[in-house]
């Protein structure tokens, strides 16, 4: 799952997918209705990858809390995010962050995130099964140890 792709702007609904470079501009695709255009430095951008959320210990990458919810809630969500009330929304999002630091992150916080999720899982752009495929093979695990022999003879 490459969330550097996935850009948040300021201003403007839903995310969007970095699609080119211009020469003064970035060019991206909105994820709601498809529609590209550029994006100008004047425009505050951030990619999903450098977000987190603030926790009661260290802060959580947006990346760990999307594999959160999937694990607790599934990938399909069965709530709108918009339409809970605040202590509902607290709730849910307990779920998916528990250790969430409550004077940090706020509702509107809170729902982003789910909407986020809810739209990149409709696309089918978060994939979860990257784990294993990161785990190296014992045949990788061999070949290193004899490349380490040989030098060290």
């Amino acid at each position: 799952m490459d969330l550097s792709k996935i850009v948040s702007i300021a201003g403007k609904p839903g995310l969007f997918k970095v699609t080119g470079q211009g020469k003064n501009s970035v060019l991206v695709e909105s994820l709601i209705d498809g529609k590209r255009f550029p994006t100008f430095s004047h425009h505050r951008m951030s990619t999903l990858a450098e977000i987190s959320i603030f926790t009661t210990s260290e802060d959580r990458p947006l990346k760990d809390v999307f594999k959160n919810i999937f694990k607790e809630m599934g990938e399909q969500l069965d709530f709108d995010a918009k339409k809970l009330s605040p202590e509902q929304l607290k709730e849910k999002f307990a779920i998916a962050v528990p250790d969430f630091n409550e004077d940090a992150v706020y509702q509107s916080d809170m729902k982003k995130v789910f909407i986020w999720y809810s739209q990149l899982t409709e696309k089918q752009m978060l994939d979860f099964s990257d784990e294993s495929e990161e785990m190296p093979s014992p045949e990788t695990d061999d070949s290193t140890e004899e490349k380490t022999e040989d030098q060290v003879s």
